[in-house]
């Protein structure tokens, strides 16, 4: 078992999540033949940790399409949380850091859809409310200092763009 892997089952199991009730929480399949934002997340191994961290904030319902809203979600993968300081992750599960577990996960989230072709250059407001995502756009796209890896994944309710760093907001 790896690092990684040891600390997501670690991450679960302090947040009372086991595998199966992660996608428990999971409805079926949108009327859409594209499954949801929060359905191909759960059913990516590289999303574990952002799944874990959404189910415990009780954010994972509003990514499954059910409510009619569209989002972007610039997700990063098992690998960006790895990379954070030790104890990041396990300090986000904790009750007292739950405003930073919110501020986190929605400085990822852009409302609507947006795929690669309609960004552009410059702030991208984000459901953080606050300080806005820098996108610039060369041979890469980056946003502030992720690299996106992986474009328009695109679901029922929205579009994913896989970024290789966790996003945090400016305090």
């Amino acid at each position: 078992m790896t690092r990684l892997s040891r600390l997501t089952s670690k991450c679960l199991k302090a947040a009372g999540i086991g595998f199966a009730s992660l996608f428990i929480a999971l409805p079926a399949m949108a009327q859409s033949s594209n499954p949801s934002i929060a359905e191909i997340a759960g059913s990516n191994d590289s999303f574990d940790v952002l799944t874990a961290l959404l189910n415990h904030a009780g954010w994972l319902g509003a990514f499954d399409g059910s409510n009619g809203k569209e989002f972007t979600v610039f997700a990063p993968t098992d690998d960006a949380f790895g990379r954070l300081p030790a104890g990041t992750i396990e300090s986000l599960f904790q009750p007292e850091n739950r405003e930073t577990l919110y501020s986190v996960l929605a400085y990822h989230v852009v409302g609507g859809s947006v795929t690669s072709d309609q960004l552009s250059p410059g702030a991208l407001p984000t459901k953080h409310g606050g300080q806005p995502l820098e996108v610039s756009l060369g041979q890469q796209v980056t946003i502030n200092d992720a690299t996106v890896s992986t474009a328009d994944i695109v679901a029922s309710n929205g579009v994913i763009h896989i970024v290789d760093a966790v996003l945090i907001p400016q305090q």
